[in-house]
């Protein structure tokens, strides 16, 4: 309404046509002298300011232009500032505009640059920052640290680490490295470019470290899966000493850390932190909580969080779908989807990849395929390549490899990498040595081989005695200088993270944990167990086999575990591969044995062994 009773003021459009006389408003500086003697209607430089704030066409933009030309307010600074802010950083925002404004301006300020820095830091063209940033350094206008933030976001959006470095270089030499805010934007910009180290310099070189630079650093470190410093770094916060005490943000991220990490004790404690700090009614924290115990195998407290909250949206029944689909409680994720329908939560992307997940992981064949159609025709949702991804998991657990092909074939986006890995893992449990080929094949047209790729033709190969294609494989793998991922396996005891892998010595009770498992493995064969060696991929003998299979690194995790905790205790291990077929019988049979509940998270799901059996009923 302002606007619309400035343009009408005293006839402001009176003989002016901005449309038709463009190259005017480019050419500002130079009005004739009888253009200067006519003294137009003059408004406020207030009221221009204030319009220019409230400014939502971009016809009123251009008549605003014309006037401030006619009127010389242009000559104003302040007016100047404004409309150039107007121009390159409102939702108006034409950067070719701005430009072409910029370069009338005889003597651009410190002010007037960063308003183009930060235009072009937010664009598709974040370079032309950079530009800005020399042309203001050529022309001796000192940078400020508003300026270094903006060309940092540049570098950000770029991922240019030595442009980053440049700008750390500068701040130095502007001396601006007491400014916190800046040096937690430059931290922010090595956790992008996830380098950890140069984060931590900066953060150990701040005069003052508020609460948002311990959450970048904590960030920093978790992105970079330095998932232990992360979390060391929540407890050294709490030390009053450091003038910062964690945030709700803070809680977030060390919550993300131990979920990837599987740290049980830790996340339960940051929950009773949470608790305690007045943090526990955000429906965000409350969601992580629902994930973190989700993913450290303890559903059941995930669904005492769920139950405790007053408001729960999608992400909530999505993360409590996730949590019974990766624990092996397929027919718990399906009960809860159509508990979600009947509250009217209409669901998303996210709980049908849960719900699919779910089908995929309980062998519920059927439910995924109605699942998957009703996600198209009920909700009209379009199959994304994690859907498909679930679907093909499902069908290749189910031994329907021929279908699960002929899914990916007729997919409506381009199958990647990952989709063909999800075949091939198929191909390898179910021995069909032909369509594994195959499916190499089309890894090979990617361009996207890994390590794993070659392991799981190599699984397939062994499956069926094939030891000549198993050398050759091996051949080809040291020819191309392809390293495997070694088996690691880690188990938390007091708050501390044990690290084993396969055949380790450098535990300190490395001795007590080999002597504990050739304990356990007598007790065992006693009660019946025998080494499957068909897991151990080398042409040996069956004892050279069992031998190398008695040291994988999650018995090691497990004796460990009988070792250090009381009779009865659960015994929680993580694992960053597949776990192999011996051990998993290894596991069943030891939680019978010594009546302990074991809980195994390989890399894509949760085992839970008690009495005897597992969680998957064999099916993995």
């Amino acid at each position: 309404m302002a606007l619309i009773t400035f343009i009408n003021h005293k006839s402001f459009f009176t003989n002016l046509n901005y449309h038709n006389n463009k190259n005017l408003s480019f050419f500002f500086f130079f009005s004739s002298k009888s253009q200067q003697q006519e003294k137009p209607f003059c408004t406020s430089v207030e009221t221009i300011v204030t319009l220019l704030k409230s400014c939502s066409k971009k016809t009123h933009l251009l008549q605003i232009h014309s006037h401030i030309i006619r009127t010389l307010l242009i000559r104003q600074q302040i007016i100047l500032t404004s409309f150039l802010s107007c121009v390159a950083l409102s939702p108006l925002r034409d950067l070719k505009y701005s430009n072409r404004f910029f370069a009338q301006i005889r003597k651009p300020d410190c002010f007037n640059f960063n308003t183009m820095i930060r235009a072009y830091s937010q664009s598709d063209f974040p370079l032309e920052g950079w530009k800005f940033y020399n042309e203001m350094r050529e022309r001796g206008i000192r940078p400020n640290p508003l300026s270094s933030s903006f060309v940092l976001k540049s570098c950000t959006q770029v991922s240019s680490l030595i442009g980053g470095r440049q700008i750390h270089a500068r701040i130095l030499q502007d001396g601006h490295q007491s400014d916190c805010l800046l040096l937690t934007a430059l931290m922010g910009f090595y956790a992008f470019c996830e380098n950890g180290t140069d984060a931590r310099l900066v953060f150990d070189e701040m005069p003052q470290r508020d609460t948002v630079a311990w959450n970048v650093l904590i960030s920093c470190y978790a992105r970079n899966k330095r998932i232990r410093d992360a979390l060391i770094l929540f407890d050294v916060m709490q030390n009053p000493e450091y003038g910062s005490k964690p945030d709700d943000v803070t809680c977030l991220v060390a919550l993300q850390a131990c979920a990837h990490l599987g740290t049980l004790e830790f996340g339960e404690r940051i929950h009773r932190f949470i608790d305690e700090h007045g943090y526990g009614d955000a429906t965000n924290l409350r969601n992580t909580l629902i994930a973190m115990y989700s993913r450290c195998g303890c559903v059941d407290k995930a669904f005492r969080v769920f139950q405790g909250m007053s408001e729960r949206n999608v992400v909530t029944w999505s993360a409590l779908i996730h949590g019974f689909a990766m624990n092996g409680h397929g027919r718990d994720a399906i009960e809860a989807f159509r508990e979600m329908q009947r509250m009217n939560v209409p669901p998303d992307e996210q709980t049908f990849t849960g719900v699919l997940s779910a089908c995929s992981h309980s062998g519920l064949v059927d439910e995924g395929m109605m699942f998957f159609e009703r996600m198209r025709t009920e909700f009209g949702i379009s199959p994304s390549i994690h859907h498909y991804g679930c679907m093909v998991d499902l069908m290749g657990r189910a031994g329907y490899l021929d279908q699960a092909y002929e899914l990916i074939i007729s997919m409506t986006v381009k199958p990647d990498s990952a989709i063909w890995r999800t075949l091939l893992g198929a191909c390898r449990v179910h021995g069909h040595v032909a369509l594994g080929e195959h499916v190499v094949s089309h890894l090979i047209e990617l361009k996207a081989q890994e390590a794993g790729d070659y392991v799981l033709l190599l699984n397939t190969y062994a499956s069926v005695g094939d030891w000549d294609k198993v050398a050759d494989v091996r051949r080809l793998m040291k020819e191309k200088g392809i390293q495997t991922t070694p088996g690691c396996s880690t188990i938390e005891l007091h708050g501390q993270v044990h690290e084993f892998v396969v055949d380790d010595d450098s535990h300190p009770r490395m001795k007590e944990i080999y002597a504990m498992l050739d304990e356990i493995e007598k007790q065992l064969k006693i009660a019946g167990y025998v080494a499957e060696v068909s897991s151990e991929l080398h042409k040996l003998s069956a004892q050279e086999k069992g031998f190398v299979l008695s040291y994988h690194s999650e018995k090691l995790a497990i004796a460990f575990g009988v070792l250090a905790t009381p009779p009865g205790k659960t015994i929680r291990v993580a694992k960053n591969l597949r776990i192999c077929t011996d051990c998993h019988n290894f596991a069943k049979a030891l939680s019978s044995v010594y009546n302990r509940e074991v809980v195994i998270r390989d890399r894509s799901r949760f085992h839970h062994f008690r009495q005897g059996n597992c969680s998957c009923n064999d099916y993995w």
